[in-house]
């Protein structure tokens, strides 16, 4: 697996990483904790170094990456977050100085370390300044309690302001075929600030490796059936975009999925997707995205395609929206 540094404050980590939220939150389901072990550990043997966590993954989220992980400390990298009341997200924002600590020193007693290594706020709450974020994170950082500052779909203005306080290592937002906002203005702004970007949901929320049509049910609690892109119209409609990714993935002898992740790391040498999986042959597909080298010619081929594709429905339903890009 190869390595990259997410951008100039961030840490060095595996070209692909491995997002733990679908362990335990989101799509219906908790795995068991010693399968989930199992699986985080076997992502470590095939090269993944970076995880990613949250205080409102729920469900013994964080517990299972610490014990999965507690033997490998000093090579993996773990993000977690914080940002929510009671770390619930639907119980509202709450980045008040406060509660920052409150999750650090429960997020280090579950993860078993010493220091976080990425933390994360998991979405801008504006009740409460930037400024009043950022220096609660550089005060923790300079006691040793976290090496590193990160946002989560974040907007300009914000990344800016709390990069002011507290230099920014990364940004973690959604990005992937078939969610291309980021490169319009957020990119670029990254690039000029030299903040690493970590995307998430690289593969569509699953819909980009073929393995959901316009036929699937979803389980009850799995937060895709409430997604206006998984209406059963509009999964049809996207069909013909996971088709065009299917003809390129022919021709380089790859998945889908796999010229999904191929596709994202070959945008920036400061970006690194956090594709997440319950099964050991998804993570093993996954990692194997790594190693396919994409051509200038082919991302040509593939922005055509992406270019002349328009996606039918919104990411997200409108109160989660709201949400985002603050």
């Amino acid at each position: 697996m190869q390595k990259r540094k997410l951008g100039k404050y961030g840490p060095e980590v595996s070209a692909i990483g491995f997002g733990c939220m679908g362990l335990t939150f989101g799509y219906g389901s908790v795995v068991d904790r010693q399968d989930a072990v199992k699986l985080l550990r076997a992502a470590v043997d095939h090269g993944v170094t970076f995880f990613d966590t949250a205080e409102a993954y729920l469900n013994g989220n964080e517990e299972f990456v610490g014990e999965a992980l507690e033997p490998f400390k000093g090579e993996v990298v773990i993000a977690t977050k914080f940002g929510f009341k009671n770390g619930v997200a639907g119980e509202g924002m709450d980045s008040r100085p406060e509660n920052i600590r409150r999750v650090a020193e429960t997020s280090l007693k579950r993860l078993r370390v010493e220091s976080l290594d990425l933390f994360y706020q998991h979405r801008v709450d504006p009740a409460v300044p930037m400024e009043d974020v950022a220096g609660t994170i550089k005060e923790l950082i300079a006691e040793g309690k976290v090496k590193h500052f990160g946002m989560s779909e974040a907007g300009g203005e914000s990344i800016r302001r709390a990069h002011a306080v507290q230099p920014v290592a990364v940004l973690q937002s959604e990005y992937s075929m078939w969610w291309r906002e980021p490169e319009k203005d957020i990119l670029p702004l990254l690039e000029e600030l030299g903040i690493g970007f970590v995307p998430f949901a690289p593969l569509g929320k699953g819909f980009l490796t073929g393995a959901i049509d316009a036929n699937t049910g979803f389980a009850e609690g799995d937060f895709r059936g409430i997604v206006p892109r998984f209406a059963e119209d509009a999964r049809k409609a996207n069909q013909k975009l996971v088709d065009a990714i299917g003809l390129i993935a022919e021709s380089k002898g790859a998945t889908k999925a796999q010229i999904a992740l191929a596709w994202l790391i070959a945008q920036k040498s400061w970006i690194a997707p956090i594709p997440g999986t319950t099964k050991l042959h998804r993570l093993e597909e996954n990692v194997r995205g790594a190693s396919i080298e994409l051509t200038p010619d082919d991302l040509d081929q593939i922005r055509t395609a992406l270019d002349a594709f328009d996606v039918v429905g919104a990411r997200y339903p409108q109160h989660l929206q709201t949400l985002v890009g603050k």
